[in-house]
Parts: structure tokens; C-alpha cells; sequence
């Protein structure tokens, strides 16, 4: 049994849209269980003082996470173990990896143990609208969250051993039961422990994602260890390739820094509110953005190192025009079925109809930017496979900061101009409800993602693509915009029409009514796709049709404009 386990974990994929399709599968058990957790946190919190602190909480290790484990992340050490492995074998690749995993778990114990003295003055800048009361209790909790960096960092670390070995089985179920922890934390510890009972399932969560990941390395020699043989000019190498991005990780996470410290001043239930809608718009991210970005980087990696950029720019091309063509429609579903959304997912105990409008309204704004942000997390890893991570730093640094001051814009503009208030609040209906402050915070996000989506396609097609590849890019983004608008249009009628057969005021009657609409839509979007002659509407049917009936695929008459 034990060997059939391993052999499952150690099961190797070669292909980018078998490895998709997997990462695709548990990042949505994933995000099934993250919504589970959301659920409860509703059911039992609401927006309230406790959730706010939660959140709050979580971004100081979280910005540790971000700001030392990205050092020896997925996407700086793969590459240098792929070119290690392959002229060394794998000898050289454990030295390398005794010697990254010393450095790291050295530097990172340090930090937390400052970072765990220094609490309480932190506290002060991340969270200075919350009240004494409130501090007392978050001081602790971060203090135990800090465990949590220390453990996905030593998970990232294995996670490059993993990926080099294609092994996506591991490195897909590990977000899996990181969920699994914070629920078990959630239902078994906070109701004895109180609010440190949250931090502890953090933890403990952490320590499931980072021990699924050994299985993986059974086998492979490549188990990091300590050891007192650093090598330096090696770990000098790593960090000058990696600081560019890590730079650009934690200036995003100073921006949620920021946007913690100024939704901490706009009342009780305003973290609350973020985190929710932050939450629901990551669902089609990590289904979409982050499995295709994530199955393409080490093919991206691989054509680089071997100056195959024919193959390279081909698998860029094809993960982007599939990225576009999943996450168009989910902007316009999600703008329209925000309302059932939210009141499906989250709409329970203690979570009032007026926190359900308030999220609904932060998810429609967040929702905007969704291809944007998936689109980025692959030209990201397109610009790493090369080698290049001063564009990505430049152009996060660059949206962070507009983040931030886009925010803080936003929120002078809604509080000392009423007309741009009234006029804002009756588009998102949430008028007459207080606290509605809280949604320039991802209006503000949003335009930041939407001028990142933009220039760094805009940074990609100059340094590597031809016209004639980013022609058939251009055409995918016309056709999905086009099915998207019918979908939106037919959805938005369809509820109007089953507002009056369908009891809203009930769980079913509001399910019933966002599928009937939902169902609606996407059949417009199929037509409207197939009307247009879509390339990846015609691949998705092969595959299907493959799948379910066992149809021998022929040659898709589009493949040779896919390979131009």
C-alpha cells in the first residue's frame, strides 16, 4: 500500500495541458475547501471585530512568507536544478539544495524571532484603527502565525524537487490540506481556544502543506539537509536572480500592508468585507491563471535553457489564449450572479443581507481584473523561464505603488464628493447601507492589476513575440469578449425573469434562480463562439468528445495556425 501511495505521488506528467487539467482538479477541491472555510467564518463571525483581526493577523507572516521563502521559490530554483541535474546529475543538484535550505531556514528563524519581539510596535503601523482591545488580541495570533512561513518555505523548497520531477500530483494536493488545517482549526480549536485557535489551525495547515510534499522526494537523492559546506558564490547567484522578484512579491504585500492599515480606519467589518470578495475573485484565478501558469513554467524553463524559442513562445501563446478564453466569461458571471454568489456561498447565521451586498459589490470590482491578473502570473513565469526578473520587479513596484495611492485617492474622492458617492453606490447598489467606503479599496486594486495586465504584455510582446503570434491572441480576446457580453446580457435577463417565479428569499430559490441564469448564459456564449469558429471552442469539443466517447482525435485544422 505504501508503495502504491508513493508511486501515485511520484506519478511524472509531461504534458502542459494533462499537468493544467491536474493542478486544475485539486486547485478547485482547493478553493471548494477555501469557500468551506469562508462559510464557516460567515456562518459563525459575519464581518465583524474578529474576522478583521484574523485577517489582519495574517499579513505580517504572510509578508515574511512572501519576502525570505521566495528566495529559494519554485521558479528561481527549478531552473538552476534542471541545469544541474542535466550536466551534473544528481550530485551537484543535493549540494546545491543542502546548501539553499541551510541559508534559508537560518535567515528566516532569525527574522521571526525579531519580527516576534518587535509585535507589538508593528502593530501600531499595520492596524492603527483598531482599538486596544483589539490589538490585545491580535498581538498573540500573529505571534503564533509566524510558525506558518517557516514551514510553507521548507514546502516551497521540496516543491521545486517535485516540479523538477514533473510530479504535479504532490504539488497540487498540498494547497489542499493547507486548507484542511485552518478548517480543523476553525471547527475544533476556536470554539475552546478562542481567536488563537485560528492561528494554530494556520500552523497546523502549514505543516500538512510542507509534509506532503515528502513522499514526492522519496527516491529522488534529493532530500535537503543541513549542512556546514555552504557553497556562497552559488547562494550569491540565487539571491541576485531571486531579489528582483522578491522585491516584486513583497511590494505586493506592502500594497495589502497598505490596504490593511486603511481598511482597519473604516470601521468594524471592513477587513471583513475585503477578505471575502479577495477571496471569492481567487477562485477562477487559481482554477485558471495559476494552473496554466504554473503547468507551463518548467516546458517555458526547459525550451529557454535549450534556446528553443519557436516551442517556447508557442507554449506561451497557447496557455494565454487558453487563460483568456476560460476567464472572460467568469468577469461578466461574476459581475451579474454577484448577488447570488455571495448568498449561496457565504449568506448564513451571521452574515447579514447587508454584508452580502457590500461583498457582492467588491466581488463585481475585483471580478474586472480577472484576466488581467491571470495573464500576468504567466508572463511572470515567461520572463523568470528566460532569466529576465527586472521587468516583472519594475512593472509590480510600479503597480503597487499605484495600488496604494489609487486607494487612498479613491476614499478622499467618496468621502468629500457625495455626488461621485451616490452615483458609485446606486451602479453597485449598496446605496443606504453603512461603510461602503471599504469598496475603493478594490477599485483600487483592480486598476492597478488592469495597468499591470497591460504593460507587462505590452514589455513580453516586445522582447519576444512576432506579429504573427500574438495576431491569433488578439482574435481569441475578440471572440471571448464578444461570447461574454451575450453571456452577461442573457444572464442579467434570465434573472429578471425568474425574480418572481423563484422564492430569492430562501438558499434554493436564490441557487435555483443564479443556475437557471448561469446555464442561460453560457449557452449564449457557446453560440456566440460558435458562430465565430472558435479555435479553442473547436479544441474543446475534440477533447471532450475524446474523453467522453472515446473519439481518436485527427488533426484540428487549426493546428498549423496555433504552431506559426
Amino acid at each position: 500500500m505504501v508503495k502504491r501511495i508513493i508511486a501515485i505521488f511520484n506519478k511524472e506528467f509531461g504534458s502542459i495541458n494533462e499537468a493544467a487539467l491536474l493542478l486544475g482538479f485539486f486547485a478547485f477541491l482547493s478553493q471548494i475547501l477555501g469557500l468551506v472555510r469562508d462559510k464557516i467564518f460567515a456562518h459563525n463571525l459575519g464581518a465583524s471585530a474578529p474576522l478583521d483581526i484574523y485577517v489582519a493577523a495574517f499579513r505580517i507572516p504572510d509578508f515574511l512568507y512572501v519576502s525570505i521563502a521566495s528566495f529559494a521559490s519554485v521558479t528561481i530554483i527549478l531552473p538552476f536544478l534542471i541545469e544541474k541535474t542535466r550536466d551534473g546529475g544528481n550530485t551537484d543538484a543535493e549540494k546545491f539544495l543542502n546548501s539553499i535550505f541551510t541559508v534559508f531556514s537560518i535567515t528566516i528563524f532569525i527574522l521571526s524571532v525579531l519580527i516576534f519581539l518587535l509585535m507589538p510596535q508593528l502593530a501600531h503601523f499595520l492596524v492603527p484603527g483598531f482599538s486596544e482591545e483589539m490589538l490585545a488580541q491580535f498581538i498573540p495570533l500573529a505571534r503564533i502565525m509566524l510558525l506558518s512561513p517557516i514551514l510553507l518555505g521548507f514546502s516551497n523548497l521540496f516543491g521545486a524537487v517535485t516540479q523538477l520531477y514533473k510530479r504535479f500530483f504532490v504539488f497540487a494536493l498540498a494547497p489542499l490540506l493547507y486548507n484542511i488545517g485552518i478548517i480543523l482549526g476553525l471547527v475544533f480549536l476556536y470554539p475552546s481556544m478562542g481567536i488563537e485557535g485560528l492561528g494554530w489551525g494556520v500552523v497546523f495547515g502549514a505543516f500538512l502543506h510542507m509534509s506532503i510534499q515528502v513522499p514526492g522526494l522519496v527516491g529522488s537523492q534529493l532530500m535537503p539537509r543541513f549542512t556546514a559546506k555552504i557553497n556562497w558564490s552559488e547562494i550569491r547567484q540565487v539571491v541576485l536572480i531571486s531579489l528582483p522578484r522578491t522585491l516584486a512579491l513583497s511590494s505586493n504585500n506592502i500594497a495589502l500592508l497598505a490596504i490593511t492599515a486603511i481598511g482597519s480606519t473604516l470601521g468594524i467589518g471592513a477587513l471583513s468585507v475585503f477578505t471575502y470578495s479577495y477571496h471569492l475573485q481567487t477562485v477562477p484565478l487559481a482554477l485558471i491563471g495559476v494552473s496554466y501558469s504554473v503547468a507551463a513554467f518548467p516546458a517555458l524553463a526547459h525550451y529557454f535553457a535549450e534556446r528553443n524559442m519557436s516551442e517556447f513562445i508557442r507554449n506561451i501563446m497557447l496557455s494565454a489564449r487558453q487563460i483568456i478564453f476560460w476567464s472572460m466569461p467568469v468577469i461578466f458571471l461574476f459581475i451579474v450572479l454577484r448577488a447570488q454568489i455571495v448568498r449561496v456561498i457565504l449568506g448564513s447565521g451571521q452574515f447579514s443581507w447587508d454584508d452580502t451586498r457590500l461583498t457582492a459589490a467588491a466581488l463585481a470590482l475585483f471580478a474586472i481584473s480577472v484576466v488581467a491578473q491571470s495573464l500576468v502570473l504567466l508572463f511572470v513565469r515567461g520572463f523568470y523561464a528566460a532569466g529576465n526578473t527586472r521587468i516583472p520587479l519594475f512593472v509590480n513596484v510600479a503597480t503597487s505603488g499605484i495600488i496604494v495611492i489609487a486607494s487612498i485617492l479613491l476614499i478622499q474622492i467618496y468621502t468629500r464628493f457625495p455626488e461621485f458617492k451616490m452615483v458609485f453606490d446606486r451602479l453597485l447598489r449598496v446605496d443606504g447601507i453603512e461603510g461602503t467606503g471599504i469598496l475603493m479599496l478594490p477599485l483600487g486594486y483592480t486598476i492597478g492589476s488592469l495597468l499591470n495586465g497591460i504593460y507587462i504584455w505590452l514589455l513580453f510582446r516586445r522582447s519576444y513575440l512576432e506579429k504573427s503570434f500574438y495576431y491569433g491572441l488578439s482574435w481569441t480576446f475578440f471572440e471571448s469578449i464578444s461570447a461574454s457580453i451575450a453571456l452577461g446580457v442573457s444572464a442579467y435577463y434570465t434573472l429578471d425573469v425568474f425574480d418572481t417565479i423563484f422564492d430569492i428569499s430562501t438558499f434554493w430559490g436564490i441557487l435555483a434562480q443564479g443556475a437557471v441564469a448561469g446555464i442561460a448564459g453560457i449557452i449564449a456564449w457557446a453560440f456566440v463562439l460558435e458562430m465565430l469558429k472558435s479555435e479553442e471552442l473547436a479544441r474543446l469539443k475534440l477533447a471532450l468528445s475524446h474523453k467522453i466517447f472515446k473519439i481518436k482525435p485527427i488533426a484540428s485544422p487549426h493546428e498549423e495556425t496555433i504552431k506559426q
